[in-house]
C-alpha cells in the first residue's frame, strides 16, 4: 500500500514537473532605453555575461535609445511574455516617465511584471568653489537670501537629477533656477567653467572633481552615503530635511503575464549574479552599488516611487512633450 501511495505521489510530481515550460530556451533580449556607454548601458553589459552563465543561454544588450528610454520600454511591455524579452528599467522609465509624459505608451504597474532591483546610483549635490559654499545648509541659507539667483544644472528636464532638485527647492523653500543640459558631461563642463553654480550630478561623474577640489562635494541625495565618497553626508543628514530621499535605482522587469516560474528563475539567478565579487566591483567602479531585492519588494517600491515623483513632478509643474 505504501509503495503504491508512493508511486503515485512520485507520478504526480512528474506529471507537474511536466507542465512546467523549460526556460530559456533561446538567447535572451535584454533592452537597454539609452544609447552604450552610460551608467545603464554598462549596469546591463556587466550583468549579461553572468546572467548568462547561470541561464546557459547568451543575454543580449539590445540598445534602443530615444524618448527617455520609452521605445524601450513599450517594446518590452508589448513582447511576449515568456522571459526571452527584458528590459533593464531605470527610475526616470518606471517611476518618472509616468508623471512627465501626457500619453505614455504603457504603464509601469500594469504592463510589467518586477524582477529585482539591481543597483542604486546616488547623485551628489556639487558646487563651483566660487559661490563659496562648503555645506548644504550654507548653499540653502545663500539660496533663500538670493531668491532665484543661484542656478543648479542637471542631464535634462525630468531627469532624477532635475526632480532631486525639484524636491530639495519644495522641502527647503527655496528658488534656484534649473539649467537642463543634454547629458551630464555638457553640464559638468559648464559647472567646472563656472558657467553654473551647482549641479544635480552622478556620484561616478563627481567623483575626480571632488576629489581634486575643482568642486565642493556637498550631500548626496540618496537614503544613505556612497560608497565612493564616504565622508559626505546624506542631504538628510546635513540639513533639517529629515525626509529627504531622492534615490537613483535600476532594476530588471519582464512583460505582464510573465509565469511566475520564470520571474522566480531570473530573480535568484540575477541575485547570484549580483552576488559575485568582479560583478560588484565593476559595478561600484561606476558608482553603481548592488541592491537587489525579491520580486514583491520591487514592486511595492515602484508603486511608492511612482507616487512620490508625480507630487514632484506637479509641484514643479515639469512636463514632457
Amino acid at each position: 500500500m505504501r509503495c503504491t501511495v508512493l508511486l503515485m505521489m512520485i507520478t504526480a510530481s512528474l506529471a507537474q514537473a511536466a507542465t512546467v515550460d523549460p526556460y530559456p530556451t533561446k538567447p535572451v533580449r535584454l533592452l537597454v532605453g539609452f544609447p552604450p556607454g552610460g551608467a545603464v548601458d554598462v549596469t546591463a553589459r556587466t550583468l549579461a555575461a553572468p546572467l548568462g552563465e547561470r541561464l546557459k543561454q547568451q543575454v543580449v544588450v539590445d540598445n534602443r535609445g530615444g524618448a527617455h528610454g520609452n521605445i524601450a520600454a513599450e517594446t518590452v511591455a508589448r513582447a511576449t511574455p515568456d522571459g526571452h524579452t527584458l528590459l533593464l528599467g531605470t527610475i526616470s522609465i518606471l517611476a518618472i516617465n509616468p508623471a512627465l509624459y501626457k500619453n505614455l505608451p504603457f504603464d509601469s504597474m500594469r504592463d510589467f511584471a518586477p524582477i529585482s532591483i539591481l543597483v542604486g546610483v546616488s547623485n551628489i549635490v556639487v558646487a563651483h568653489p566660487s559661490l563659496g559654499v562648503n555645506t548644504m545648509n550654507e548653499l540653502i541659507a545663500l539660496a533663500k537670501a538670493k531668491p532665484g539667483a543661484l542656478t543648479f544644472a542637471t542631464s535634462g528636464t525630468g531627469s532624477p537629477g532635475h526632480l532631486a532638485g525639484e524636491l530639495l527647492k519644495t522641502l527647503a523653500g527655496i528658488n534656484m533656477l534649473h539649467v537642463p543640459y543634454k547629458g551630464g558631461g555638457p553640464a559638468m563642463s559648464d559647472l567646472l567653467g563656472g558657467q553654473v553654480n551647482t549641479m544635480f550630478a552622478t556620484v561616478s561623474t563627481a567623483v575626480p572633481h571632488v576629489k581634486s577640489g575643482k568642486l565642493r562635494g556637498l550631500a548626496v541625495t540618496s537614503g544613505r552615503r556612497a560608497a565612493a565618497l564616504p565622508d559626505v553626508p546624506t542631504i538628510a543628514e546635513a540639513t533639517p530635511y529629515r525626509g529627504y530621499e531622492a534615490n537613483n535605482w535600476y532594476g530588471m522587469v519582464a512583460p505582464a503575464k510573465t509565469p511566475p516560474h520564470i520571474i522566480k528563475r531570473l530573480n535568484s539567478e540575477l541575485h547570484a549574479s549580483l552576488a559575485r565579487p568582479e560583478v560588484r566591483e565593476r559595478l561600484l567602479g561606476q558608482g553603481l552599488e548592488a541592491q537587489p531585492s525579491t520580486p514583491a519588494e520591487f514592486s511595492t517600491y515602484l508603486q511608492r516611487e511612482i507616487g512620490k515623483w508625480a507630487k514632484v513632478a506637479k509641484d514643479a509643474n515639469a512636463r514632457v512633450e
